[in-house]
């Protein structure tokens, strides 16, 4: 499905949680190292998400955030499980002047950034949507990400996932469809598989058939693990086995599923009327972009954030420019 904010037209105000970090690499990888800053920086990175935070903020969004990542090897999660992350290395100096000067930019541009040492990207956007729901106020949490692991907040009050990049628009039965689980099971379904990407450990021989056939019989891993004796019985092959595995890494299982599950009480002292889009000066940030290499942007910033009739939630057509 795709025509993300269309999609999700319903009624309240939308606010756009958006997943920085994926999309900042996705122009790390994706772009040539045209753009240079001053320091001698390559700024390709912060040119493609610079780009793609005035798409976004040319529909004029009700409520806006960006969450980053700051916490590769000092998250709580890595108290839990020494590996959480190992095979992720520390950005080097380049790649670390990039992601700062993204947030730089997300905050120039009027946009409520928010990152933390302890709790990963993924902790402060399922915080942000609890934030938005229990607001009193009738806002529509868009979750704007390529992460389909985020699905698990569709259960958590998030309207939709909604990759804008590709203008494509998850919603529950998408990524249930995807997992062949409920968005509220994904953790419980990660604990069970595992997760190559994030070092999370899975149980031996438990693929996503097997997982999702197991979830479609018992609730939660707690569940599961509670009625094992019932494994065999489900008509699974190797159903014996299987049940065997699943009590000889019990422990595991539940290690797994408190690395999966999101934490959405993160401190950000912050209310949802605090992710309206602020007061911008466009002169700064065409300053800011000029600094880091691509003052050609200015054009663009400026129709932007100057526009006589700006109005957050009135939408209007993405503003493009080719450099």
């Amino acid at each position: 499905m795709s025509n993300g904010m269309a999609a999700a037209n319903g009624p309240g105000a939308e606010a756009c949680l958006v997943d920085a970090s994926v999309y900042i690499f996705r122009y790390y990888f994706a772009l040539p190292p045209n753009w240079e800053s001053r320091a001698g920086y390559s700024t390709e990175a912060v040119y493609g998400f610079t780009n793609f935070l005035l798409d976004l903020l040319a529909r004029r969004p009700t409520y806006m955030a960006c969450a980053f990542d700051e916490s590769l090897g000092s998250c709580f999660r890595n108290e839990i499980y020494a590996d959480y992350k190992c095979s992720r290395a520390l950005p080097d100096e380049a790649l670390a002047f990039q992601l700062a000067a993204c947030r730089e930019m997300a905050e120039a541009l009027g946009i409520a950034s928010f990152a933390s040492e302890r709790f990963e990207a993924d902790d402060i956007l399922a915080s942000l949507t609890r934030i938005c729901c229990e607001s009193g106020q009738s806002i529509r949490p868009v979750i704007v990400t390529r992460d389909k692991d985020l699905g698990q907040l569709l259960d958590a009050g998030a309207h939709s996932l909604w990759d804008f990049a590709a203008d494509q628009y998850l919603d529950r039965s998408a990524i249930e469809g995807k997992f062949g689980v409920r968005p509220r099971q994904i953790a419980d379904y990660l604990a069970l598989v595992g997760d190559s990407i994030d070092d999370i450990p899975g149980v031996p021989g438990i693929g996503a058939k097997t997982a999702a056939r197991l979830l479609a019989e018992f609730d939660t891993v707690e569940d599961l693990l509670a009625g094992v004796e019932r494994v065999p019985a489900l008509g699974l092959r190797g159903g014996a086995g299987i049940a065997r595995k699943l009590e000889a890494h019990a422990d595991q299982i539940r290690m797994a599923l408190k690395l999966a599950q999101l934490h959405d009480r993160v401190p950000l002292d912050v209310a949802a009327a605090d992710l309206a889009p602020g007061p911008a000066d466009p002169e700064f940030a065409i300053a800011l972009a000029d600094e880091l290499g691509f003052g050609r942007l200015g054009g663009k910033i400026r129709r932007v954030l100057a526009q006589p009739d700006f109005c957050p939630g009135t939408e209007t057509g993405p503003v493009t420019e080719t450099v």
